[in-house]
């Protein structure tokens, strides 16, 4: 066991004395959080950064609010701590949720077994109960009146310029001005209405059983907020491909609409990986995100 896992142990066994710790191992060195897996039954999240403690708050409110409107177990926050707004001290543990995470391969496998039309349902039903919950109701502190969509895609479009240029080829800057220009010129592309979305709607956060054949839940809303519903079907495109989307309709009505806005999202997530590995040091990030722009 690592000096870190023991840390860790310690910390939570200092919040909870009365839960006993017999195993714990790290399952995955994210991005943004350390995730220990304890006794087999628990996930622990510990944020590795300052940002993160606040952004830790934000997605517990959000899940122990949206989690009885949704079809899809997500996480279900019962071991906190925010006392000491430290990074390594601060957590949020729940429950292990059941299945693996949705590769493409495990994708390919659901194909050749006929899954996917099953799986697809699934997804589609709840992303739309997720587009479609009242934000101002029940979340109303996410709700801001300076949300501008068109900002921030300026704003993104700056600092790839800024950042990212520099290294990229000739043809790929030219490329990447060009989309980006053309996109933010049309007002249409933001003419929609803001919703709640996952924020990171991919392969490591939908949960899948092989045995059973079907999706078993969602997880990490780390990135969760209001936003373009389009951005969580790119990250599904993404993913497995615009085909997939094919078996959306008729259970998510509004997919032709976002179909435009979806493809130039999509686009741009290899930049936001680079920028991020920019940002944080990860080299290994900024390498994926630059792959074919260098």
């Amino acid at each position: 066991m690592t000096t870190t896992t023991q840390t860790y142990i310690q910390h939570i066994q200092a919040m909870y004395p009365e839960l006993t710790i017999t195993s714990a191992y790290f399952n995955e060195m994210g991005q943004n959080n350390d995730v220990l897996i304890v006794n087999d039954a628990y996930v622990f999240r510990f944020p590795k950064y300052t940002a993160g403690i606040e952004q830790l708050k934000m997605e517990t409110s959000i899940l122990r609010t949206v989690r009885p409107y949704l079809s899809l177990p997500i996480p279900a926050p019962i071991y906190l701590s925010f006392a000491e707004e430290a990074p390594g001290r601060v957590f949020a543990g729940y429950p292990l949720l059941e299945g693996e995470p949705f590769t493409r391969e495990a994708f390919q496998a659901a194909s050749r077994q006929n899954a996917v039309p099953t799986v697809a349902t699934q997804l589609a039903q709840f992303l739309h109960e997720l587009h479609q919950l009242p934000v101002s109701s029940l979340l109303p502190e996410l709700i801001s009146d300076d949300f501008d969509m068109a900002k921030q895609l300026t704003e993104l479009y700056e600092q790839i310029a800024s950042k990212l240029f520099p290294a990229m080829r000739e043809q790929a800057k030219r490329d990447v001005a060009e989309r980006f220009e053309a996109y933010l010129a049309d007002p249409a592309h933001f003419d929609f209405q803001p919703c709640l979305t996952h924020g990171d709607f991919g392969t490591g956060n939908i949960l899948y059983s092989p045995a059973k054949q079907r999706i078993t839940g969602i997880i990490d809303f780390g990135g969760s907020g209001v936003g373009d519903p389009a951005y969580d079907l790119a990250g599904l495109c993404a993913s497995y491909g615009e085909a997939f989307l094919q078996h959306f309709n008729p259970v998510y009505p509004q997919l032709e609409q976002v179909m435009t806005r979806m493809r130039f999202y999509r686009s741009t997530f290899a930049l936001e990986e680079a920028l991020f590995g920019l940002t944080n040091d990860d080299e290994t990030a900024y390498l994926a995100g630059m792959r074919d722009y260098l």
